[in-house]
């Protein structure tokens, strides 16, 4: 197990989390447009809501792609992890949809777990990931988001803490 190994994708999932959140704050309106166009499914419900959008996904994709150098990790891999995490990011946000909650509301365990093991199971043989890793990183990564949480909201970065 390498725990350097478990560091750098802990690192590339942070990045990829709050690239969405901090490129709202900078680009405000621009490229805002919800990712499921606004679609009502036949549950009355939306498919995903109004907080996915391009932006967010764009934001993630390019962040941890620029990022993903300075951890000794390729370029291509970085995109790639930041849109797997935002992949799970949108099936959370459909299950949520699904369940009746609010775009916005928390799901305490749903809201951390799929970001995180979406990117892990997907790439799990560029970071040579056995299924201890795995567990590792979304556990880890639980942990981190909700204490990354708090002190974005004590910041005035989030609107609301986990």
């Amino acid at each position: 197990m390498s725990y350097t190994t478990i560091g750098q994708f802990l690192f590339l999932l942070v990045v990829a989390n709050g690239a969405p959140i901090i490129a709202r704050d900078i680009f405000k309106d621009l490229f805002g447009y919800p990712l499921d166009g606004g679609k009502i499914l036949y549950d009355g419900r939306p498919l995903f809501g109004p907080a996915k959008t391009i932006r967010g996904l764009l934001a993630a994709g390019v962040a941890t792609g620029c990022v993903a150098p300075l951890v000794g990790r390729p370029m291509l891999l970085g995109v790639c992890l930041g849109l797997y995490a935002m992949c799970g990011d949108l099936m959370s946000s459909f299950m949520k949809r699904r369940l009746g909650m609010k775009s916005g509301d928390s799901a305490l365990g749903l809201d951390q777990s799929l970001e995180a093991l979406t990117p892990a199971v997907m790439l799990r043989t560029p970071f040579a990931f056995q299924v201890t890793e795995i567990v590792i990183v979304v556990l880890a990564f639980f942990l981190l988001e909700i204490g990354l949480s708090r002190l974005l909201y004590r910041l005035h970065i989030r609107d609301r803490p986990l």
